[in-house]
């Protein structure tokens, strides 16, 4: 029954931008001070104050513009958003409305079929945070003002979004630009990357839009995806049983897996927005846009496609690694130490990104640097070590603070790669288990991994495997045929 609609889904996603300093004042940005310590007259709203812009806000905003494909508009206006909340001391949020600086962009995602598709956004535009209520002090609410006045941009997307999942990647998608360009850190369990939807249904075939719902409070991709999933049902079955759909702010409690109502959904009639009389127009000319050009990174789409080529690893391997810059750079920073590519991939997927997920550290806070992590891997491949034990001077490295060379030094593990002295290993195996090498010759060639496992035995599993068959094979072939 439910296959006979469509969700038609828009996202509001806010970034809180990554500037020393708020908006419009001095303050500092810092997260986790002391509760209204991080304020100043003009983020508290006092009288006769005036706020002044921080420019470097508008240069964050502009290259998310440009990373998204946007339009940078030469002129934009701020705008006073009217509402009264405890943590909004002035009464009034500095926002834009109708002339934001960015408008008519579009980023693609890769669905789960993998297909591009294309999301069309609407706007970026930049405004100032509110405060934060707490809740949680029994039966008070406690306001703490530090966010006041901290800078965002808020990218705004068409109705293009069809699912859940559609959704969820692409905010992933929002957050992975956001922190390659370095303008926010895209925490969302801090807030600073945060994101409201825009549900409605329709049967398929229709044209008019349904009526919609915005859902808050949703600060994980998984939690989108489930408060999106759970409002479509609910107006679906609220459409099937006959019933309205009022237009309403919902909170999404994680707890409960369910939305809440909140109020009813304002329009930006109730906002009663004009133009603020404090601050000069935004104009940003060709020549503050070719300069803000200047500071876009290689962004990871890019820098996927040059990986493959580059590196020539699997597509596969280089989506992983280019998901975070962070991650990407540390591995580009192992190829100047080794040619062994895929190997470095390889480890860097698995060895490297198991510790940091199981851990929940940042790559920038794993001990093992990306030269470290290459010299132990070239010393697998010159046949110092083998792979088992080089699994074991990892586990090393990781809590001892040593390199490769001095764990493998200290432990006395180098593998035995010299000719001769493998050779003459195997003359004395061969001299203990005569019978077995009689054996071998009347046809037991099963008998190959006995020799193997008393070689490695006597040399505590230094031989080196790949040289120890080669000339196991051939000692045992030339007394086969002699």
């Amino acid at each position: 029954m439910y296959k006979e609609y469509e969700a038609i889904i828009g996202l509001e996603v806010h970034a809180q931008l990554s500037t020393e300093t708020k908006a419009f004042c001095s303050c500092s940005t810092k997260f986790g001070k002391t509760p209204n310590s991080n304020v100043c007259p003009v983020c508290l709203g006092h009288p006769g104050v005036l706020p002044v812009l921080n420019e470097k806000v508008v240069e964050y905003s502009a290259l998310m513009g440009l990373a998204t494909n946007c339009n940078i508009n030469e002129y934009s206006v701020f705008a006073r958003k009217n509402y009264f909340y405890p943590d909004l001391p002035k009464g009034y949020q500095i926002s834009q409305y109708k002339e934001p600086i960015c408008s008519d962009g579009f980023l693609e995602i890769t669905t789960a079929n993998n297909e591009k598709k294309r999301i069309r956004i609407e706007r970026i535009h930049i405004e100032e945070d509110a405060g934060k209520s707490i809740h949680d002090s029994g039966s008070e609410t406690l306001v703490d003002l530090n966010r006041c006045g901290v800078p965002l941009i808020e990218i705004v997307s068409k109705p293009d979004i069809k699912s859940p999942e559609e959704a969820s990647l692409y905010l992933q998608k929002i957050r992975q630009i956001v922190r390659y360009l370095g303008i926010c850190d895209g925490n969302m369990e801090e807030g600073s990357l945060r994101c409201d939807a825009n549900v409605s249904v329709r049967k398929i075939g229709e044209k008019i839009l349904g009526t919609k719902t915005e859902i808050k409070n949703m600060n994980s991709f998984k939690n989108i995806e489930r408060a999106i999933n759970f409002e479509i049902e609910r107006q679906i079955d609220l459409l099937e049983d006959g019933k309205q759909i009022d237009q309403q702010t919902l909170l999404w409690n994680a707890d409960l897996n369910k939305s809440e109502s909140m109020r009813s959904k304002e329009e930006a009639d109730d906002y009663r927005y004009f133009p603020e009389p404090d601050l000069f127009p935004v104009i940003v000319d060709e020549a503050w846009i070719e300069k803000i050009k200047t500071q876009m990174p290689e962004l990871a789409n890019a820098r996927c496609e040059r990986f493959i080529n580059q590196y020539n690893i699997p597509e596969y391997d280089a989506r992983i690694l280019t998901n975070e810059k962070s991650l990407a750079d540390y591995f580009e920073s192992g190829t100047n130490f080794t040619n062994d590519f895929k190997s470095l991939s390889n480890w860097v997927m698995v060895e490297v990104l198991g510790i940091i997920n199981n851990e929940k550290i940042s790559i920038k806070d794993f001990p093992i640097s990306s030269e470290n992590l290459t010299q132990l891997i070239n010393f697998i491949n010159n046949g110092t070590i083998s792979g088992k034990i080089a699994k074991e001077v990892f586990s090393e490295m990781l809590t001892d603070n040593k390199t490769a060379e001095q764990i493998i030094s200290e432990k006395n593990i180098s593998q035995i790669s010299d000719v001769s002295e493998l050779k003459e290993i195997i003359s004395n195996i061969f001299n203990d288990y005569p019978k077995q090498v009689k054996e071998y010759i009347d046809g037991k060639e099963k008998l190959i991994g006995f020799f193997v496992g008393k070689i490695m035995q006597q040399t505590q599993g230094k031989a080196n495997p790949k040289l120890l068959n080669e000339i196991l094979k051939n000692k045992l072939s030339s007394l086969k045929n002699n």
